[in-house]
């Protein structure tokens, strides 16, 4: 009695050890069972499924603003229906000449607390005490690629950006940048995303409320 009396009391207090800030995100055997009654629960590999799609997932390497390895695996994941409007972009894309060049995309929750652990400031990390778009599966950071040279397109600034200058709202002078932009932003749009308020490149999927927050190491997703 005592042993099964020291599980009970103990097991929150490390829950509430791990997650510090107040959520308790899906982990890999309840997204398996919220995926065999739900497909459009899983998380989709975007690089097996979506056509040309070029990946640079910065965040498994140390390019990134917190100058460290955050992914053992360089991969993009998203939502089955995330996946499915992605490529309808990548298809109308193409007609212009270019394509979707992913930085990243489904983010365990675990990232999210160490981005907000380095960089506090809200507007540009996500807070861990919501979880983010990219926590739930539907957020996709990404540029464009001309398909002939594979050369990104230029557009307001390089990827993760803390300035004003980033923010899709912001004037910009240079033809060509203000062009690149509108096309992502208005194909996106198009296909169910919403760019942020932020981040020229992050793009929100509609319809992301109905998806809990997960904490799932991509290799348990391999």
């Amino acid at each position: 009695m005592r042993y099964t009396l020291f599980i009970f009391i103990c097991f929150p207090v490390l829950l509430h050890a791990q997650y510090k800030y107040g959520l308790t995100p899906v982990t890999h055997q309840h997204y398996q069972q919220q995926v065999k009654s739900n497909p459009e629960n899983e998380l989709v590999n975007l690089a097996a499924t979506i056509p040309g799609i070029v990946l640079d997932i910065r965040y498994a390497t140390a390019n990134n603003f917190t100058g460290e390895v955050i992914y053992n695996l360089p991969r993009a994941y998203a939502r089955k229906p995330v996946a499915e409007a992605l490529k309808k972009a990548q298809e109308e894309f193409s007609k212009h000449g270019v394509g979707i060049k992913v930085y990243d995309a489904y983010r365990p929750y675990s990232a999210t607390v160490k981005f907000y652990e380095v960089y506090r400031d809200t507007t540009y990390v996500a807070s861990p005490y919501k979880g983010s778009r990219h926590n739930r599966g539907c957020a996709i950071d990404m540029t464009l690629v001309d398909l002939k040279t594979g050369e990104e397109l230029k557009m307001p600034t390089e990827y993760d950006s803390f300035k004003k200058e980033a923010w899709p709202t912001t004037s910009v002078k240079d033809p060509v940048i203000k062009k690149n932009r509108d096309l992502i932003i208005a194909v996106m749009h198009k296909h169910g995303f919403k760019v942020n308020a932020s981040e020229w490149w992050h793009f929100d999927f509609n319809g992301w409320q109905k998806f809990e927050v997960m904490d799932i190491d991509f290799e348990e997703l391999e």
